[in-house]
């Protein structure tokens, strides 16, 4: 990681902790991935050699620098998608400032109308960060859009357990994925697309 990259992911988690310090209105926080959350996408996206990765929910683009940095190194980028305007002109300018500007595609759109328009088996990894509420909505065209063998990774399993259960059982309940919950940052739910 170069100097510049890692001076710009501490001055983005120091923003992200004082921008929720300071206000409660759901739009404007970053809640963004924890430190080691961020080492443990670019852990996963290295060590399955995921060229396509797919990160619903950009917010600042913090967790994108981890998941692009990761996917550079293995010939590959990220497509982030984020519905906030305001997130998307935080998120702009973080990846220009970062040097992933080649490897990193940021749609302004909603989640599910680009899932809806996504081809089948078009990603090899997933990371879900968004509206939760939505999950069990989007799962017919995340599920579709996963290849086989690809990997969905989807934040805030444990800090949020009760409200990612009724998606969670939706995936535990899919025979062609095999799941697991990482005890890492703020709890990572697993599933990799073992059959279609």
């Amino acid at each position: 990681m170069s100097d510049a990259l890692e001076t710009l992911k501490t001055e983005l988690e120091r923003f992200g902790e004082a921008n929720d310090a300071a206000t409660n209105e759901r739009p404007r926080l970053m809640l963004n991935i924890t430190r080691d959350t961020g080492e443990f996408l670019s852990v996963m996206v290295r060590g399955t050699v995921a060229r396509r990765v797919l990160e619903i929910g950009t917010s600042n683009g913090y967790s994108t620098l981890w998941l692009a940095e990761a996917a550079k190194a293995v010939g590959g980028s990220v497509t982030t998608v984020e519905f906030a305007e305001y997130k998307v002109k935080l998120a702009s300018a973080t990846f220009s400032r970062s040097g992933l500007s080649p490897f990193i595609t940021l749609v302004h759109d909603d989640a599910g109308h680009l899932l809806q328009h996504g081809d089948a088996g078009a990603y090899d990894l997933v990371f879900l960060d968004s509206e939760r509420p939505e999950y069990p909505g989007w799962w017919p065209q995340l599920r579709r859009v996963i290849r086989p063998g690809g990997l969905l990774i989807v934040d805030n399993a444990t800090s949020h357990a009760e409200q990612m259960a009724p998606f969670v059982d939706l995936v535990k309940a899919d025979p062609a994925f095999t799941t697991c919950l990482v005890p890492v940052g703020k709890g990572e739910f697993l599933a990799v697309k073992t059959s279609s």
